[in-house]
């Protein structure tokens, strides 16, 4: 585990519950964990085993039940709805399976909607999103709705609205889930270069033991508990 006086997030004693009807559903279990700022961070696991639960949580989507996750310092379960949402606009990219895009806007558009939560002028957030669809190579696509696009380009395009905020952190659920090998690949070597080139955080739930090559640290989840490490 990274030392957590130099920790981006760390994860203490988590818990996470969910009640349906009369039963209680234990989903994770004393989960410790600590990420370094600068890390590609790989997790695995038999379905139902909590990755993408603590991933939701890592990523602010939802709180635990009990224990704390901390970034710098700060203590996301006890914000507010509305200062979670300011810190996960602020702080998080997020990258999905689907790619999550909206298709009656362009790619430029999809990729400009987190910033549509900043100050920023309307000119100011083109060329945000001009600059992110640069790095993932897409530039020429800028004005292409998603189903103009490849799978492949759609989730460049879900990359490129993951890092148009300048997020410290990127987590991935199944970011090539839906891809071919080839594919898959090319996006794995984008994130690659997003960590060690910009430097980004990168927490990546996956199934895919290719893709979970690709990272600095593996960790495997059983049955809502973290059973064991690689480094890869």
């Amino acid at each position: 585990m990274s030392d957590s006086t130099t920790a981006l997030m760390s994860c203490r004693n988590i818990e996470k519950t969910y009640v349906k009807g009369r039963e209680k559903v234990n989903v994770l279990s004393g989960i410790n964990l600590d990420v370094a700022e600068g890390e590609f961070l790989a997790l695995m696991g038999p379905s139902g085993s909590g990755k993408t639960t603590l991933l939701n949580l890592m990523g602010g989507l939802d709180h635990p039940t009990s224990g704390e996750i901390l970034m710098n310092g700060r203590a996301l379960q006890d914000l507010s709805s509305n200062e979670l949402a300011r810190w996960r606009s602020e702080n998080v990219g997020f990258i999905f399976q689907f790619y999550n895009l909206l298709p009656v806007l362009s790619a430029r558009n999809n990729v400009a909607l987190p910033l549509l939560l900043t100050n920023l002028s309307a000119s100011q957030r083109k060329k945000k999103a001009m600059t992110a669809l640069k790095i993932v190579g897409l530039e020429a696509r800028a004005k292409h709705k998603p189903r103009e696009l490849s799978g492949g380009q759609q989730q460049r395009v879900a990359i490129a609205r993951a890092i148009v905020s300048d997020p410290k952190l990127i987590v991935c659920d199944e970011p090539t889930g839906d891809l071919d090998r080839a594919t898959a690949d090319e996006i794995l070597d984008l994130l690659q270069a997003l960590n060690r080139d910009f430097g980004k955080t990168i927490i990546m739930v996956t199934h895919d033991p290719k893709a979970a090559e690709r990272a600095g640290r593996l960790l495997h989840l059983d049955k809502g508990q973290l059973v064991g490490e690689l480094v890869s």
